[in-house]
């Protein structure tokens, strides 16, 4: 239970970060964070932990009562938006190319695909997210070392590094909540309607 996931807020109430729980009341008892109820309200831990426990919300134990468990924290001095740039890792292209294989689109599970270089890196290619695909075991063998040209193959996909919103990244962290859902929607309303620079 410590170890599960609470939402960190911003003072201007946008999520920043997903903490576990042991984090959350460590920094609710130092006052670096306040607790959020589901009518909005934010409590320090003292006047959290006189909240009813009850069968309605998550408890955990102390050492002489029940404390209700917060499921989202409002932080008191940070009052920024982290800029988040999705790392290039295995998980991530997976992710970006929806298990899918990038020259014969069929739909497969993780260990029945592999990341291939567009471009070969015997011919120069690089490994990075515009030349880095999933593709089946039979794709792969396929192509080997040449160019799509050279094969007759196509991408069903040009692969770019992913553009994410805030609420997705969000809600791919495990211990996704139904205390979140308020505040994840203001993230994804922000992101769709912020004016972008033009080049």
């Amino acid at each position: 239970m410590l170890s599960s996931n609470v939402l960190v807020l911003n003072r201007s109430y946008l999520p920043v970060d997903v903490t576990s729980l042991r984090r959350a009341f460590a920094m609710l008892y130092q006052g670096i964070a306040r607790a959020v109820d589901g009518q909005f309200a934010t409590f320090d831990f003292d006047s959290w932990a006189e909240l009813a426990a009850n069968e309605e919300h998550e408890t955990i134990g102390l050492v002489d009562s029940m404390i209700r468990v917060p499921r989202v924290v409002l932080l008191q001095a940070y009052n920024q938006i982290p800029h988040r740039q999705v790392r290039f890792s295995r998980h991530n292209i997976y992710l970006r190319d929806n298990l899918v294989c990038q020259y014969c689109g069929d739909g497969f599970s993780r260990k029945e695909l592999n990341l291939d270089h567009v471009i070969p890196r015997s011919r120069g290619g690089k490994t990075s997210w515009s030349n880095i695909v999933t593709s089946c075991f039979r794709c792969n063998r396929r192509k080997g070392g040449h160019l799509l040209k050279e094969v007759g193959m196509h991408l069903l996909h040009s692969p770019r590094r992913p553009r994410w919103s805030a609420i997705s990244i969000f809600s791919r962290k495990n211990g996704h909540y139904k205390e979140w859902i308020p505040f994840l929607n203001t993230v994804d309303f922000a992101y769709w309607n912020v004016e972008l620079d033009q080049d």
